[in-house]
């Protein structure tokens, strides 16, 4: 097998009309999925598509979304996974800078799509899954791909050239397509069922976005050893408590947001998560306290991982059998190699416990960003590793510690203060349900940490409650000056929570603060 194209033949011989993936309004055997898949495969040919060009996939999960992956693959395509918060602007110059050459949307989002692609000499194809509200000369029903009666593609994929091109967050200018080799995504997929112990017994609730890495990980890591993935279009905290009962879910997987938003729900407390045998999380650091609230109430570990779209899903995880490292994203996949950079000179390796930058070398390394080899040649170096941007510790056992994100660190009067730590300890606080900390400017100390806290249900706690219950936990200089209270927090389509985006709720009337010491 050279790539994740070739996934689903080889599982419909194997497992045949085991039920293979669920949604709300279709379930498909590991049968039906490549044969849809091959229908979709044979379509996209015939309009157009050839093997090498991009397909862009813009659109909330879905079976049609799974359907449409592994159809882009095997007909030699690229895939483009698209983030659907995305605004017309950016999704026009994603379509524009991959140079995609067909792209599968939604029908309420085809019109738009195909107008904003009107002058994209190379896009021979609008898709759209469900019902047109109206037909339209530029836009195809997916359903007329399903009905290609043209042969299947052969496509024999080359491990080492590109599969997939996932576009970055783009917080700062344009996002960056990270380039993804066949050889890539399928090591990571296979790597991370590994070493949480995934089988064929498996069903897998989860409500990550599809076009993420870590949720195209946890479906197609789970399609690979025959297991069932329960996808939702969404997270909804009862409806996964529902999901979770109702097909003995073995495993769940989010993002520390929605453990959060489960702990906090009215209907945890009646819920039967008997089934579980292990969760995992990840896309941002998530409090200890955290951790321990959920594994108490589920009975089940929970996994704790690192990864980023660079590296095509995961490239830190605790293998499942092993003792816990609470606060841990555990160690290197099999084959991948981590070290802690110093700060100051990357080819220098940072103490042991001492922070530094994690970086990452090994077969799940992005190929580069697309069309940019100055921005490539910034964060990957010539011997392989890669820069991560995050800032860690390793203990002698090879464990990795992430502190926080490089960028997010708030500099307050010449101290670092990392957002992570903040949110760790007011984590554990019984008042709060969720919380977050961004810098807010100060003329004396340049940036003041402020905490941005949803309450539990009816709970009344201060903020200076909150300030004094950090001071008992953080060095002075790292306790949060000011606390706002907010009905929700501002979140990715992860569920990751955007700190760069609390700024612009502050409020200095109602924000909480102490006396600056």
């Amino acid at each position: 097998m050279n790539g994740p194209g070739e996934i689903l033949p080889g599982l419909a011989r194997r497992f045949g009309e085991k039920t293979a993936l669920v949604t709300p309004d279709r379930r498909l055997t590991f049968v039906e999925l490549d044969e849809l898949s091959d229908r979709v495969a044979a379509g996209l040919t015939e309009r157009g598509v050839r093997p090498g060009r991009p397909v862009s996939l813009y659109a909330p999960n879905s079976w049609e979304w799974v359907v449409a992956y592994h159809g882009a693959l095997k007909a030699g395509a690229v895939v483009n996974p698209v983030n659907v918060m995305l605004t017309a602007e950016e999704l026009a110059f994603v379509l524009r800078d991959c140079g995609a050459a067909a792209v599968l949307t939604t029908a309420d989002q085809a019109g738009r799509v195909a107008e904003l692609t009107a002058d994209l000499p190379d896009l021979h194809s609008v898709v759209a899954f469900g019902d047109l509200p109206e037909t339209r000369d530029d836009v195809v029903a997916f359903a007329a791909l399903l009905d290609s009666t043209g042969p299947v593609p052969q496509v024999e994929p080359d491990p080492a050239q590109p599969c997939t091109i996932g576009y970055t967050s783009g917080t700062t200018g344009h996002p960056k397509g990270a380039v993804q080799s066949h050889r890539a995504v399928l090591w990571n997929c296979a790597a991370t069922a590994t070493m949480h112990g995934r089988s064929a017994d498996d069903v897998v609730v989860t409500a990550l976005p599809a076009p993420h890495v870590y949720g195209n990980v946890v479906i197609n890591g789970t399609f690979l050893v025959g297991g069932t993935v329960v996808l939702m279009p969404r997270f909804d905290p009862a409806q996964t408590l529902r999901l979770i009962a109702e097909h003995r879910a073995t495993l769940f997987e989010g993002v520390p947001a929605m453990y959060a938003m489960l702990l906090a729900h009215p209907d945890l407390a009646d819920a039967d998560l008997s089934s579980l045998t292990r969760c995992t999380v990840g896309g941002q650091t998530i409090p200890v306290s955290t951790v321990e609230r959920w594994e108490r109430r589920s009975g089940a570990p929970l996994i704790e991982l690192w990864g980023m779209t660079e590296i095509s899903g995961l490239g830190t995880t605790h293998p499942l059998h092993a003792p816990p490292r609470p606060g841990s994203i555990g160690v290197s996949l099999p084959g991948v190699q981590v070290r802690i950079a110093d700060l100051a000179d990357a080819t220098r390796d940072a103490p042991v416990g001492e922070p530094g930058e994690l970086m990452i070398r090994g077969p799940v390394v992005m190929l580069g960003y697309h069309g940019r080899p100055e921005a490539t040649a910034e964060v990957l170096e010539p011997d392989g590793w890669l820069h991560t941007g995050d800032v860690a510790t390793m203990d002698d056992a090879g464990y990795v510690f992430v502190v926080d994100r490089r960028k997010d660190m708030i500099i307050t009067a010449g101290y670092n203060v990392y957002p992570a730590e903040i949110e760790r300890v007011l984590a554990g606080h019984p008042g709060v349900a969720m919380v977050a900390a961004g810098p807010v400017p100060d003329p004396v100390k340049g940036e003041l940490a402020c905490a941005y806290v949803v309450r539990t249900d009816g709970d009344t706690t201060t903020g200076a409650e909150l300030i004094a219950y950090a001071r008992e936990h953080l060095a002075a200089y790292k306790v949060p000056r000011l606390v706002q209270f907010v009905d929700a927090l501002p979140a990715t389509s992860t569920g990751k929570i955007m700190r760069r985006e609390l700024i612009k709720g502050f409020d200095v009337d109602s924000a909480v603060g102490t006396a600056v010491d």
